[in-house]
């Protein structure tokens, strides 16, 4: 079907997995760009990065831990410009929905002589199965700021069904896909959701966006929680709060629902204590 690879940054990543998974399940050859892999990739080494766009004409980018990352716009520019002298032709990119930095990265993209598509993704459902707020979860709660701020949260499953399709299939040059979920849902809602599905109440928990950051830090690294914390104060504030119909319009079907995210998660022992 594919006489190259396509190349996947971010092949560990939730989503890069995903889309590598994906990809070689239809027959076609993935080179896995991450710091780790056969030749490895990473944003802070340039160094890396013509060896392993060698041979490739297509590829998913993703960056790590966000857009909003400080130098992370000025990585991509300089990463499109060796991406076009190395002959990649088309950079499917993972963008934030509402996001200044995610805008600027488009820019970059789009800018950039090479051809392109854009996936613009709201807040990921995953984050409350394989992210910073799992083990929260497992506790009981869902603390999350922004009140009663609805977000049409979208299965990553979508995501990467949405990146292959732009990959393997024509039609998808020059678009611009926002994927949301089908419908808006506080996070109180979600955690109803939460509770029917693990069978235990999990409570939505407001939280300022300070307790926010402390919550995020404590999984991870303190830098990391300043940017989403970040990208948090910027979008909990109404400006996601509609749907959109990329998923729709890149695979010809609706987006999944988050109880069906939350029944597949549980099924897949995301939440094993909960049982």
């Amino acid at each position: 079907m594919f006489s190259e690879p396509i190349l996947v940054i971010g092949a560990t990543g939730k989503t890069g997995s995903r889309v590598a998974t994906k990809l070689e399940a239809k027959g076609v050859a993935v080179r896995r760009g991450a710091r780790q892999s056969e030749t490895p990739f990473d944003w802070e080494d340039q160094s890396t990065w013509a060896p392993i766009l060698t041979g490739v004409s297509k590829a998913y980018v993703t960056y790590f831990p966000d857009l909003a990352f400080p130098g992370a716009i000025e990585k991509l520019e300089a990463f499109a410009q060796v991406a076009l002298d190395s002959g990649l032709q088309h950079a499917v990119l993972l963008s934030g929905r509402g996001e200044h930095f995610a805008s600027m990265g488009e820019d970059v993209i789009r800018n950039s002589g090479l051809g392109f598509t854009i996936v613009r993704s709201a807040w990921f459902a995953q984050n409350f199965s394989e992210g910073y707020l799992r083990d929260r979860i497992l506790g009981g709660v869902l603390p999350m700021p922004g009140g009663d701020i609805a977000e049409p949260i979208i299965d990553i499953d979508d995501i990467a069904d949405v990146v292959v399709a732009a990959l393997t299939e024509d039609g998808h040059l020059g678009e611009r896909y926002e994927v949301t979920g089908p419908r808006l849902m506080t996070f109180a809602e979600m955690a109803d959701v939460l509770t029917a599905t693990l069978g235990r109440p999990i409570q939505h928990l407001l939280v300022t966006f300070e307790d926010f950051h402390a919550n995020v830090a404590a999984s991870g690294d303190t830098f990391v929680a300043d940017v989403f914390t970040a990208i948090a104060r910027e979008t909990l504030d109404g400006r996601n709060a509609h749907t959109a119909d990329g998923v729709e319009r890149a695979l010809g079907r609706k987006p999944r629902d988050f109880a069906e995210f939350a029944q597949t998660a549980m099924r897949a022992s995301a939440w094993p204590s909960a049982a």
